[in-house]
């Protein structure tokens, strides 16, 4: 018996975080002790400390599965986000930019302590971004902050490798995998960074083993992290019979699916100017997912990504700024 038509096309569980992004001079990079091009995680003294030095900034809520639900919203589908903010000006910030987009978010603030995680972001004159990455309230999403039933009147449950790491959100996700199962819904992942693989490739191996995930989202560095094997290949022959929907991408060279037997590339879109490849494999899965949620094809579902890819890596930010639904109807139809 298949479920009931769902309220939302996607919910998506991830990092709450507010990108604060401003201009600096190359001497601001070296009196601060930055890594220039890098992403550093630091800490609460560090966030404030960065913070102060910064210049007038602008702020964008970010994280990736939010960032993957602002290219859905965007696209036409109906999206709620559960992640954790603190009761602070950044919470704020967060909660009104993703409400703005259209995207559900009733996940209460905590207090205000650890403060909302928050990246500094420092752009050099020659566009290189220095990131500075504080996880705070991000980390403490509590099960008990999960709405199962709206989770079961989800179509797709969406979930952030990132988020793994810490064992609160941790325990969330489980608990969100298995009110999805309950529901008869489906349930997507993200790998999100071979990091997070080194630390938990076990679990995620088991939840594959166990057939806990419908689509799982991968780079071909993840797929190799993930699979122990270095031939992209073989590592696709490997996972593919293991998982439904296999998703891979690889940058320039395009993006493979694997389902039911049927094996898809698609190359990657012409872009004029790659400026920034900040929030490409986010933009990836929103294209593919919303595909994915409104019955299309394989070759579709990737060529959707491939289009939502290519318009985020033509502009300096992880968030879609033009049309998304016109740019899919122009080359997609």
């Amino acid at each position: 018996m298949s479920p009931a038509p769902a309220r939302f096309d996607v919910i998506a569980i991830g990092n709450a975080i507010v990108d604060v992004m401003a201009p600096a001079a190359e001497d601001d990079i070296t009196r601060l002790g930055l890594a220039k091009g890098g992403m550093t995680l630091i800490d609460t003294a560090r966030a404030h400390e960065l913070y102060e030095a910064m210049g007038p900034a602008r702020e964008i809520s970010g994280g990736s599965a939010a960032n993957t639900l602002a290219g859905l919203a965007a696209l036409g589908a109906q999206c709620a986000f559960i992640g954790q903010v603190a009761d602070d000006q950044l919470g704020e910030v967060f909660a009104h930019d993703i409400r703005a987009g259209g995207i559900a978010f009733e996940t209460p603030a905590r207090g205000d302590d650890p403060a909302t995680a928050r990246c500094l972001i420092f752009v050099t004159p020659d566009g290189q971004r220095t990131m500075n990455t504080y996880l705070g309230a991000s980390q403490y999403l509590p099960a008990s902050a999960l709405d199962e039933s709206v989770i079961a009147d989800s179509s797709v449950l969406y979930l952030e490798g990132y988020l793994w790491d810490p064992e609160e959100p941790r325990r969330a996700m489980r608990r969100a995998i298995a009110a999805a199962r309950e529901a008869g819904r489906q349930v997507a992942f993200t790998l999100s960074d071979g990091f997070v693989i080194a630390r938990h490739g076990d679990d995620f191996r088991a939840l594959i083993a166990a057939g806990e995930i419908d689509i799982l989202f991968a780079n071909e560095h993840e797929l190799a992290a993930l699979t122990g094997e270095d031939d992209f290949h073989a590592g696709i022959a490997q996972l593919a019979p293991k998982v439904p929907v296999l998703v891979v991408t690889r940058s320039e060279n395009g993006a493979h699916a694997v389902a039911h037997g049927e094996h898809v590339h698609v190359p990657a879109e012409p872009v004029e100017r790659v400026i920034d490849t900040t929030g490409a494999g986010d933009l990836f899965a929103a294209g593919f997912l919303f595909g994915h949620v409104r019955g299309r094809g394989l070759a579709d579902c990737l060529k959707l990504g491939a289009i939502c890819a290519a318009e985020v890596i033509s502009h300096y930010g992880a968030r879609p700024e033009a049309d998304l639904a016109a740019l899919v109807a122009e080359r997609l139809g």
